[in-house]
């Protein structure tokens, strides 16, 4: 069996988008990929995004908010940020690939709490599209 496909998710907090590509790209997929997820201030995973990937049937509730230096040394396949365009952390070690997925925060919507949870859904099902794209193609983000 060939190696796994390994995949590092950055954001800026890894509280909410990265830990959710995380246990998506797991879920859908994780027998072809290994996956972690990190940031540059890391803090916890956020309430809201266990509870819309629940939803799913997907328990990320496991999951722990890391920084990126843990990673220092390794090397993977693909790191894929996922911030939006300023301030997205970068990875300091061997890469195949680098990508940029720019994905609006969820922490930052405001108003009802089924309005706040709305936006995280709407962050969630735009990158499981993104992801299931990257699943479908084998050649993705190969130049």
């Amino acid at each position: 069996m060939p190696d796994k496909i390994k995949v590092l998710f950055l954001c800026i907090g890894n509280s909410c988008r990265s830990q959710m590509a995380e246990g998506l790209l797991r879920h859908l997929a994780g027998e072809r990929f290994e996956v972690e997820s990190a940031g540059i201030i890391p803090c916890f995973v956020h309430p809201n995004a266990i509870q819309v990937m629940g939803e799913l049937g997907v328990d990320i509730s496991g999951q722990r908010s890391k920084h990126v230096q843990e990673f220092q040394g390794q090397s993977f396949d693909y790191v894929i940020s996922l911030c939006g365009e300023n301030n997205c952390p970068s990875f300091i070690g061997k890469t195949d690939t680098s990508l940029h997925w720019p994905f609006p925060d969820p922490i930052s919507a405001s108003g009802t709490e089924e309005k706040v949870l709305g936006e995280f859904r709407t962050v969630r099902d735009a990158i499981r599209t993104k992801l299931e794209e990257f699943i479908a193609d084998p050649d993705y983000g190969v130049q």
